[in-house]
């Protein structure tokens, strides 16, 4: 199989959430638990549109949660694809935190790789990325160096 390449911004995907009192523990800020649900969602929406099939979540990178996300926040996650492989790609996720009445802050990057299946649950090919930009050579660049780290610690393992 020879899938055609496809450029990341076609799966690009946003999503935007409110922090509801159903989000927050007893200090009213966002549960972090509920924050990796919503990076899972995005990233796995990134890579089933650039798979053209379901993906399902394989590894999530160390996420470090630098901004308090909290009640009445909106929260945008942007999930963009780095790196594709023969079955797997990396989906890089950017989480920001907005009030109505002030600019965005950004609360954490997580990386989020996935692999395509077939209804059976079988690994799939996925197409490779087309990268005709800087931004996208260097995103994947470091989306390589990433993976081969994360292939050492699974050895390690």
């Amino acid at each position: 199989m020879n899938p055609t390449p496809r450029h990341p911004s076609e799966s690009q995907t946003t999503m935007t959430e409110l922090v509801l009192p159903q989000h927050t523990n007893a200090f009213g800020t966002c549960f972090g638990g509920q924050i990796l649900s919503w990076i899972d969602i995005a990233a796995g929406i990134c890579s089933g549109r650039h798979a053209r099939t379901v993906a399902v979540t394989v590894a999530f990178d160390d996420v470090h949660f630098i901004t308090p996300i909290r009640l009445g926040d909106i929260v945008s996650v942007e999930a963009r694809l780095c790196y594709t492989g023969r079955t797997s790609m990396e989906v890089e996720v950017q989480v920001w935190r907005q009030r109505y009445d002030e600019p965005r802050e950004h609360a954490n990057t997580a990386y989020v790789v996935f692999v395509a299946v077939d209804c059976d649950g079988r690994p799939v090919e996925v197409p490779p990325m087309l990268i005709d930009n800087d931004d996208d050579r260097a995103r994947n660049n470091r989306a390589v160096s990433r993976r081969e780290q994360r292939l050492a610690k699974a050895h390690r393992a």
